[in-house]
């Protein structure tokens, strides 16, 4: 059995094992400009707000409240001579979403080494979420957002359409997750921004920040771009691998635009006929049969992930905040939540499927 919230000692290991990958995270994140430096340390706004994500307070005065409550035990764990006060939690929880995903991605790090998961295959998805509030009338949200003023309306959010979900007014994460066949799954990169955040560039920045022991790379047909590609299968720059293949796959259905081809089929010259070539190559794997049984993992992985996400944290119906900052900075913390039960569960010998557990007996 779990040790229970009366003891207070899950929720003080979760504490402990957050606190060098936020040091870490800020680290990488140094501030800049003028002006002295806070009285309070970024990794200390950043385990306080996870703190309050963990309890589940979905609103900022909630959460300063909780950790007022929590006072005394909060400032020894986190060596704070006392708590930020109303205004200053409220504005820094606005910043803190640089913190967290840059804390994700070394946590992701960290899970690989204690053999947790395997990123051998890895499967990166945007999802939406809807905003607070009402939504604009859409006449035609693809071309059209209305700009009337209506009372209550989150003027940050976005509209985003996908197949799944539809057009939803509102926010969007991003995860890259493992992806293995028996393996646990757990996010490795992550972003949040407004629903029309194009993929196309959310997951360019990833590529680079792929685990080192990554072969195959799935993802469905919205992120068909022949860029990731070239990025994912050959090796850049201008070194003696400039070129050469990469070791990777990237397994993506391919997208016909503009009504044309799939797959060019006019002659060309030079780099953009070598680019051509790939792109076959790329959409020939994806049709064979290992092709299709690496591409069937994403069932198993990153689209029940984003369920079992939102169940959750109590994001299947609607964000917890107004603005991008805010959820930026919530959804991210929550990922990063994420990423400490299932290592938590891990080091007790439990099942990645009884997170829940845990998040319920804090």
């Amino acid at each position: 059995m779990f040790t229970r919230a009366t003891d207070g000692t899950c929720l003080g290991e979760l504490i402990d094992l957050a606190i060098p990958l936020c040091q870490a995270a800020a680290q990488r994140c140094p501030r800049t400009g003028p002006g002295r430096p806070p009285d309070y340390a970024d990794w200390q706004i950043a385990a306080l707000i996870m703190v309050s994500v963990l309890k589940k307070r979905k609103s900022k005065s909630s959460q300063h409240r909780f950790l007022v409550q929590n006072q005394q035990t909060l400032c020894d764990r986190l060596t704070l001579d006392c708590l930020p006060v109303r205004s200053t939690y409220f504005d820094r929880y606005k910043t803190a979403h640089a913190i967290f995903r840059e804390a994700i991605a070394l946590q992701g790090r960290k899970a690989l080494a204690e053999h947790v998961a395997c990123a051998t295959t890895v499967s990166g998805d945007k999802s939406l979420l809807p905003a607070r509030g009402p939504k604009p009338p859409p006449k035609n949200p693809r071309y059209h957002c209305c700009k009337e003023p209506r009372r209550g309306l989150d003027q940050q959010a976005a509209w985003g359409y996908s197949p799944h979900d539809g057009w939803v007014w509102g926010y969007s994460y991003e995860v890259v997750v493992s992806a293995g066949p028996k393996g646990v799954v757990i996010p490795l990169l992550a972003s949040a921004d407004v629903a029309s955040a194009n993929e196309h560039r959310t997951f360019a920045g990833k590529i680079a920040r792929l685990p080192a022991s990554t072969r195959n790379v799935l993802a469905d047909s919205g992120y068909d771009d022949n860029s990731f590609g070239e990025q994912i299968e050959f090796h850049g720059g201008s070194g003696k691998r400039s070129g050469k293949r990469s070791g990777r796959r990237f397994v993506c259905p391919p997208q016909s635009r503009g009504g044309k081809p799939a797959v060019g089929r006019c002659a060309h010259r030079g780099a953009r006929e070598l680019r051509r070539q790939h792109r076959i190559a790329r959409c020939r794997f994806y049709q064979s049969r290992r092709g299709r049984r690496l591409y069937a993992l994403r069932q198993t992985s990153v689209e029940p992930f984003h369920q079992w996400f939102k169940q959750l944290f109590e994001l299947d119906e609607r964000v917890w905040h107004r603005g991008v900052e805010n959820n930026q900075t919530q959804l991210l913390a929550a990922l990063f939540c994420y990423q400490l039960l299932v290592r938590y569960a891990h080091r007790h010998g439990r099942r990645d499927g009884q997170i829940k557990w845990i998040l319920d007996a804090l």
